[in-house]
């Protein structure tokens, strides 16, 4: 008799602890989804600027043919080559790009919300809005050092580790492109 007791009370803990297991990652998948979302739109617009910075090296401006060069009197928008590859571009990079082609395992809610954002240019603006956060939150830290966490506290962005690390990504890219300044581990100031 004790024994059934005692495998009863063991199912019910186990049950209990898998459920709050379940939660957990409810919650951890969300955030990573979120994450995903943030890190495939950034892809896109690297791709994108990517897209348009390629006509400008292959096609400096001493190889414009001499005929493209007086039709842009006429017609500039027309006769730039730059513009017609930058039109021409979206619509072919659509059907055969390898991101469109390499999604089908990370999920559909990352790639429709990533696929929202790159299509709508109101979604484009959400996605560089954390920057311009990060940037307004610096210009009033004046000359401290910060901890990513605490700037996404600021921003109220701490509800989990996911919308940390998007600040923390944030931060990093600042970083590198000068606007933020490293002062050691974990520790970010305003730019130079």
């Amino acid at each position: 008799m004790v024994s059934g007791t005692h495998t009863a009370h063991a199912i019910e803990t186990t049950a209990e602890s898998l459920q709050a297991d379940l939660a957990r990652l409810e919650t951890q998948k969300q955030a990573l989804e979120r994450e995903l979302a943030a890190v495939v739109a950034h892809l896109c617009s690297v791709r994108r600027a990517l897209g348009a910075l390629r006509p400008l090296l292959t096609a400096p401006d001493a190889a414009i043919p001499d005929q493209a060069r007086t039709a842009a009197h006429a017609d500039p928008r027309a006769a730039d080559p730059r513009a017609a590859a930058d039109s021409a571009k979206p619509a072919s990079r659509s059907a055969g790009s390898p991101a469109a082609k390499g999604r089908g395992r990370a999920g559909t809610a990352g790639a429709s919300t990533a696929g929202t954002a790159a299509a709508d240019p109101a979604g484009a603006k959400a996605y560089g809005r954390l920057t311009e956060q990060i940037m307004q939150y610096f210009a009033g830290a004046g000359d401290t050092d910060v901890r990513a966490r605490d700037v996404a506290a600021a921003l109220g962005r701490d509800t989990d580790s996911g919308s940390i690390n998007a600040v923390r990504s944030t931060l990093d890219r600042l970083v590198a492109a000068s606007r933020v300044r490293r002062t050691g581990r974990g520790l970010y100031r305003a730019g130079p």
